[in-house]
């Protein structure tokens, strides 16, 4: 065999390993401990802002919201009670995701153990401001959510912009992440997905708020 047609077998064993590589599901973990969650089959996304998101051990912008009820809920507020799990999902993007419907289950679920550390859960459901509380109460449906659980609805996506977490993709709206703030505002734990799923699950975030 030829020299150049070794070269180019050998270029497509190593095209055919990085494609196996990059199709593959992975975690990756960053020097800071926030987790980043990729699946195969995921769709090329623009990443957000790096420096705004918070990592491990820093500080957490303050930020206030909007519940269904029209009442104000700010961060600064939460975290003189005790943590704050900050969940954000996907909102309306043409439909109501089911992964957030099933991550919401998850976090209810273990409300009580939430309770007993003294943490608030702020569920995050963003999207433009038009319709985005009538999709809010859709998404919510008949659940009913423990008195330290709060649904709060962010207002053409300033929460989610500011934190660094805006999907600019078509048919998009933010990178599904899990925060836990400490009561000294610095951040404890952070889960980011880049795709729909890869969600975290309520025990990891329990591991994460000091008990």
């Amino acid at each position: 065999m030829s020299k150049v047609q070794r070269s180019n077998s050998n270029s497509s064993t190593l095209g055919s390993v990085s494609a196996v590589l990059m199709g593959a599901a992975s975690v990756l973990f960053t020097g800071s401990g926030t987790v980043v969650a990729q699946e195969s089959g995921a769709k090329a996304a623009v990443q957000p802002g790096a420096e705004a998101i918070p990592k491990v051990g820093e500080k957490a912008t303050d930020y206030q919201w909007t519940e269904l009820s029209g009442q104000e809920l700010s961060l600064a507020e939460l975290q003189k009670k005790g943590p704050v799990v900050i969940a954000l999902l996907r909102g309306y993007p043409g439909y109501q995701c089911p992964a957030c419907t099933k991550q919401v289950g998850d976090l209810v679920s273990h409300s009580k153990e939430f309770e007993s550390r003294g943490a608030s859960v702020v569920l995050v459901y963003p999207g433009a401001v038009k319709d985005l509380k009538s999709k809010g109460k859709e998404f919510l449906g008949k659940t009913e959510l423990p008195g330290h659980f709060h649904f709060v609805l962010d207002q053409d996506y300033g929460f989610t912009s500011r934190y660094g977490l805006r999907w600019e993709a078509e048919a998009e709206t933010s990178y599904p992440s899990t925060l836990v703030i400490g009561k000294d505002g610095k951040v404890l734990y952070s889960k980011i997905s880049r795709t729909h799923g890869g969600r975290a699950e309520a025990k990891e975030v329990l591991a994460a708020i000091p008990q």
